[in-house]
């Protein structure tokens, strides 16, 4: 996705909310702000410690007994747990709670490396086991999450997207709200017969899939064929890409609408101009974040 030359673009273009993010970690918890807290936790499934990040809602510390929607924020490929606050994210969240345009709900971040969020073809990555098995009841009993579907969502850029699609329409029981931001959405697999994998931006992009990947193993994970069978009955769904997004990941995102509305499944979907890249995402996260707060049917912060 040229997500390193993406991601020193994101830095330079947000210098000044990269400043100012790091200087908030760095100053006492303000009330009105809220925190953030990275650590890790072990999983015996991957066999090795994730790192993740919590973003904390501003009467976290306050409220002791309360417990709180959780969104489950994914970063795309080429990102890890920081991602939000190392692109300015952060002060997007701080604006809109004390801009009282969404209510008070956690938001974890978790690193995923390039897993797409799926267990691996070889099964030696299982990522979604380790999510939906270890981390959702980890965040449960360490953070004061509401452990009921309608208070609990995910959300993704990228590759985020497609694991944020892909995990809601394999667990609907678990989530009440799904988002996708220029999701790594396919209508169709790259013809390998005139793609060379190696000089590929997009087949690069897919090697969690194989090289090239294998179509089988593809099918078993896509949102599209998810989404044509899956009970998404009470999920509610919102998806967004840009119209010259460098990936055609535009196409994706128009053919998992038409599957939808075929379905009569009612959900949110936009084309935006802009391409595959943060200023992008970033123009689109309120809305994202005002979605899922809707979700949770939670007012907006005093």
């Amino acid at each position: 996705m040229r997500l390193q030359t993406i991601r020193w673009s994101a830095h330079a273009l947000l210098a000044f909310a990269l400043i100012a993010a790091f200087f908030a970690l760095a100053q006492p918890a303000r009330a009105d702000l809220g925190r953030i807290e990275c650590r890790s936790t072990p999983s015996k499934i991957l066999g090795h410690d994730v790192r993740y990040c919590a973003i904390l809602p501003p009467s976290y510390d306050a409220s002791k007994s309360r417990r709180y929607p959780v969104l489950y924020f994914l970063h795309g490929l080429g990102g890890n747990e920081q991602f939000l606050v190392d692109s300015g994210g952060w002060n997007l969240v701080e604006d809109l709670w004390q801009q009282h345009q969404i209510g008070e709900f956690l938001i974890v971040t978790p690193d995923a490396g390039a897993s797409f969020y799926i267990n691996s073809r070889d099964g030696r990555v299982r990522y979604e086991d380790f999510f939906i098995r270890e981390f959702i009841p980890f965040i449960d009993r360490t953070y004061r999450a509401s452990p009921l579907r309608h208070s609990r969502g995910i959300g993704g850029v990228s590759m985020g997207g497609y694991g944020a699609l892909h995990i809601a329409f394999r667990h609907p029981e678990l989530f009440a709200s799904v988002s996708s931001n220029s999701g790594a959405l396919l209508d169709k697999l790259p013809d390998v017969r005139v793609a060379n994998p190696q000089h590929s931006p997009l087949l690069r992009v897919l090697r969690a899939f194989g090289t090239p990947p294998d179509p089988a193993f593809w099918h078993r994970n896509d949102p599209l064929a998810l989404a044509r069978t899956a009970n998404l009955s009470g999920l509610k769904i919102y998806f967004d890409c840009g119209t010259e997004d460098n990936f055609g990941f535009y196409r994706g995102a128009s053919a998992l609408d038409k599957i939808l509305s075929a379905r009569k499944i009612p959900h949110e979907f936009h084309l935006y101009p802009g391409s595959h890249n943060w200023q992008y995402f970033a123009s689109h996260l309120p809305a994202v974040f005002e979605f899922h707060s809707h979700a949770f049917a939670l007012p907006a912060a005093p």
